[in-house]
């Protein structure tokens, strides 16, 4: 009877173990199959995601900056700037607060960390590039020029009498050799003191007007302050000039001098106007406007990130080599980030010091205005467009010569110092008569610039 049961029991094993290594097999099969179908099925990032970065379904995420990802080999911009961001990387230095931000302030910049490239390390295609721009990478890294010349006025011409904090700082980029430039500016659009908005009070105090502060930035083109220009100093005490040298390239660092003097003298300055020193200013609609946005609900977070002119996108660096832009690909490479026309623009007093502290972290581009559009860029704000904004000037003849044309704007660029004493009478004369003009509109804005949708 055992050896019986035994035979049964074999014989029953035998023919279940087939089917239950089958099961064992189909149960494997199954979990092999949910696991590669989980793979496939888009699921919730689990992971940190920084601000700033591009989600990429294939890859990790992507810095979404304004230059190429990567060093680019031969760009030379682009590799230094690639030094001072991983410098600076928090997530590379996690441990290391001395290169952080605390409260907004920059406690280093790549000078002081030491952490700027050598030119040895790009020399071999430096004397490949034009001179200009040899020129530039020989002093980019250089931000300490002496002071030749100063303002009367702790924060520029114009501080007498002055009731309240000065609501515009207009600061004109010029050159040694701009002296009519400057003076027609002094005689029309560019008056310091109370200034009076579009149908505001004549006299200081009160609403519908503010008090304006003048500065006029120069290099040094002859290697000593001339005698003409110590002494129109003298006369009009609104004159800033540093020892750099006067070039185009050098407008950039026109720029960066000209923050860093103003986070030290204007503290209580509320808006700058920055400009060359061949655009007409709308003054009394300047005001106007300017004095609308402090009136806006949390008027203080809208001046924090204050930036208004007329914003260009999706530019591409010049590459017709007898253009004063011509930058070589060997020297950058990529989009320019999006940015305001260098002609005249208008951002906040809180924006200058922010930018400021930013320009320590990013090395200087020859081209002015999209250097201050990759600092925006860094500071993560974004540009308002406005179209009253003329840097280009009137898109039509006809449009121009309409009689209340110039009512309707706030700045335009490239006008002859006969025509800005010219235009600003013809404006006194036809203040009553265009009383009623608004600003231009962003229908009527045409121009074969790519211009963002998002704008005024």
């Amino acid at each position: 009877m055992a050896r019986c049961f035994c035979r049964w029991r074999v014989m029953l094993i035998c023919m279940c173990m087939p089917c239950i290594l089958l099961v064992l097999l189909v149960a494997y099969a199954n979990v092999m199959l949910c696991a590669v179908m989980y793979k496939t099925v888009e699921l919730p990032s689990l992971h940190f995601v920084a601000p700033g970065t591009l989600n990429n379904k294939s890859f990790g995420p992507l810095p979404q900056t304004f230059w190429d990802f990567g060093q680019h080999g031969d760009a030379i911009w682009n590799r230094l700037q690639l030094t001072v961001d991983r410098y600076f990387n928090p997530i590379l230095r996690p441990n290391d607060t001395r290169a952080g931000l605390e409260n907004g302030t920059i406690h280093e910049s790549p000078t002081e960390a030491g952490v700027l490239t050598k030119l040895d390390s790009v020399g071999e295609n430096l004397h490949q590039l034009p001179q200009q721009i040899q020129d530039f990478v020989k002093h980019m890294h250089r931000r300490d020029y002496p002071t030749l010349i100063q303002p009367d006025g702790v924060c520029g011409a114009g501080e007498k009498d002055e009731r309240e904090a000065p609501l515009l700082l207009l600061a004109i980029k010029s050159t040694e050799l701009g002296f009519k430039n400057r003076q027609a500016i002094r005689q029309t659009w560019g008056r310091a003191g109370w200034v009076a908005g579009q149908g505001g009070s004549a006299t200081g105090g009160g609403g519908g007007g503010g008090y304006i502060r003048r500065v006029f930035l120069l290099g040094n083109a002859v290697g000593d302050s001339s005698e003409s220009l110590q002494m129109e100093s003298k006369h009009h005490g609104d004159i800033l000039q540093l020892d750099f040298r006067d070039t185009f390239f050098n407008l950039t660092l026109k720029d960066v001098l000209f923050w860093s003097w103003f986070s030290r003298s204007c503290n209580r300055t509320v808006f700058v106007l920055k400009g060359d020193d061949d655009v007409f200013v709308n003054t009394p609609k300047m005001i106007t406007y300017l004095q609308d946005q402090l009136r806006k609900p949390q008027a203080h977070k809208i001046i924090e990130d204050f930036m208004i002119g007329d914003v260009i996108i999706a530019a591409l660096p010049s590459q017709e080599r007898k253009s004063k832009y011509f930058i070589p690909g060997s020297f950058y490479k990529g989009i320019y980030p999006v940015y305001a026309g260098g002609g005249g623009v208008v951002y906040s007093g809180l924006l200058t010091r922010r930018l400021h502290h930013m320009s320590k972290r990013v090395h200087l581009f020859p081209i002015d205005d999209v250097y201050v559009g990759m600092c925006m860029t860094r500071l993560n704000v974004q540009l308002v467009h406005h179209p009253a904004f003329l840097t280009f000037g009137f898109p039509t003849e006809t449009e121009e010569k309409q009689p209340c044309s110039y009512h309707t704007i706030l700045l335009v660029h490239k006008r002859s110092p006969s025509q800005l004493v010219k235009l600003w009478a013809e404006m006194k004369m036809t203040q009553a008569q265009c009383r009623d003009a608004t600003l231009r509109k962003c229908e009527t804005f045409t121009t074969k610039t790519f211009r963002p949708s998002k704008v005024c």
